[in-house]
């Protein structure tokens, strides 16, 4: 047994040098080697190194910490990454891919700057006075003009036909409304031969659909200035102001000629009953509010407020619902837009509008639009109904996605009855493709309505056009709310607003040359 002293192994152990001969330093492990400021032999040690032995003490940190300022590489690293999180960077980065994107959505048209179409203008406005006013059943004395709309709406092409290829050298502008009515009108035609009854299908895509599909292509490439449009725009206005000052003077004799407490205007067409007419009124309601706020005359601008008055008053005495929600939207839309620099003023405003309306609207109006929530409020029980086809509408969709025929949902709905809502009435009618075609057909103008607003915002150009392309958003979002109660795809309605919506952007672009 060896007589070693345990003590004097760890001794050695801890003392002697590793048989590499290298240091501490490159084993990793530390020694009882004296340091190199106490091994230095006779030297004597400075007072000032035994006093910092003295008092130096280690500084322990519970957390870690930088100990020295980071390598120029790392600042750099750094400052690049802080630069691109503040929040002044991102919101002008958000706010710079914006105008970019605004500006490639309306660069994506192909204008071209030339006059032409005077005659087919004409032929347009023609056919429009019959279509819109349809002066035949107001004056018994034009009866002759009844089978005329035919014929005005033929001349017109065949005059639109060589001028647009004189003109272009193509049928027709392809915009994105364009092609997605196309779209939808291929899909009709396929959906005839295939359909529950072609013969049905044929006679709802003969009338109205393909002659306001046509119009809809004729008006997009003739309505090239300002002129043309307001001329246009002005015969929707008048026949709104027409069916308003009946509506409002049947109403105050007492002549209620629809479920014995409704207005009903006796014109036929596109305003054949109640539900219809305010669809047109809430449509008209913002375009001739925004264009009253951009009239630079008094007295026109308290005209266009007049008519606007009118409408609403109008509207509330069909006591439609879809007409109410359809107003309450263009309402919201029109208030948000031109209040952006004052939210809380127009906020305010509104509410305190919408109280008075309220206030003033006729008896039983209220219980009337809360029947949209309280079915059972409903005297006739129009609600239930209407909820009955939706369903079915929504159940006929997920049966046949391609598409049942146009115009024969009747046949599979209930009591033969339309669907009453006109995005189901696509889906159903047309499938899946051609309510994707539809709304395509609504939404792309709105989005570039969208656009020429907010660059005008931008550029604090609130001018015409900055007023008039908010009017239009908030008609188009006024028709959507009100057809959501209303079978009208197929109606002049929408193809008529969409019209002056492009053509509005055309004008647009040509003036400012984009």
């Amino acid at each position: 047994m060896s007589l070693e002293s345990p003590k004097k192994r760890d001794y050695d152990s801890l003392s002697s040098p590793s048989k590499t001969g290298s240091d501490s330093d490159a084993t990793g492990q530390s020694t009882l080697r004296p340091s190199k400021i106490l091994s230095r032999g006779d030297q004597p040690i400075p007072p000032s190194e035994v006093r910092n032995l003295r008092t130096k003490k280690p500084v322990l940190h519970d957390d870690p910490v930088l100990a020295r300022e980071p390598s120029p590489d790392v600042a750099a690293f750094g400052a690049e990454t802080d630069t691109g999180d503040t929040p002044n960077s991102q919101s002008k980065s958000k706010k710079e891919k914006r105008v970019e994107k605004d500006r490639k959505l309306l660069s994506a048209d192909r204008w071209l700057v030339r006059n032409g179409h005077t005659l087919t203008y004409i032929g347009l406005y023609l056919f429009s006075i019959l279509v819109l006013f349809r002066p035949y059943e107001l004056i018994s004395s034009l009866s002759f003009l009844q089978s005329t709309a035919f014929y005005f709406a033929a001349a017109t092409l065949l005059i639109y036909l060589p001028t647009q290829l004189a003109t272009e050298g193509n049928l027709t502008t392809l915009s994105t409304e364009v092609k997605a009515i196309l779209a939808m009108t291929l899909i009709a035609v396929l959906t005839i031969p295939v359909a529950k009854d072609p013969g049905l299908a044929w006679e709802k895509f003969n009338d109205p659909y393909i002659k306001a599909v046509l119009i809809f292509i004729v008006m997009v490439n003739v309505l090239r200035t300002r002129g043309r449009l307001m001329g246009l725009m002005w015969l929707s206005f008048l026949i709104a102001v027409y069916l308003s000052f009946t509506a409002l003077d049947m109403y105050m004799k007492g002549e209620f000629n629809v479920e014995d407490y409704r207005v009903g205007v006796d014109v036929g067409g596109m305003f054949g009953n109640p539900n219809e007419m305010a669809m047109h009124l809430v449509m008209m309601t913002p375009l001739v509010i925004a264009l009253g706020i951009a009239s630079k005359s008094t007295f026109i601008r308290w005209m266009y407020f007049g008519m606007a008055f009118m409408f609403v008053a109008a509207n509330m005495v069909t006591f439609s619902r879809g007409g109410f929600l359809g107003l309450l939207a263009c309402g919201g839309v029109l208030a948000w837009k031109l209040g952006r620099k004052q939210r809380l003023n127009v906020t305010v405003a509104s509410i305190v509008i919408g109280g008075i309306t309220i206030l003033a609207a006729p008896g039983n109006y209220g219980l009337r639009m809360l029947s949209i929530f309280i079915p059972g409020l409903d005297p006739v029980g129009s609600s239930d109904q209407r909820r009955e086809l939706l369903e079915r509408s929504l159940l006929v969709t997920a049966r046949n996605p391609w598409g049942i025929g146009i115009g024969n949902f009747p046949i599979v709905g209930i009591r033969n009855l339309q669907s009453h809502n006109a995005f189901t009435q696509v889906s159903a009618e047309l499938g899946i493709l051609g309510l994707i075609a539809y709304l395509v057909f609504m939404i792309s103008p709105f989005r570039k309505l969208g656009a020429i607003e907010r660059t005008l915002f931008e550029k604090d150009d609130l001018n015409w056009y900055y007023y008039l392309a908010i009017g239009l958003q908030a008609s188009i979002i006024g028709y959507m709310v009100s057809s959501f109660f209303a079978s009208v795809a197929y109606n002049w309605f929408i193809y008529y607003l969409i019209a002056y919506a492009v053509a509005f952007r055309r004008i647009y672009s040509v003036d400012r040359g984009q």
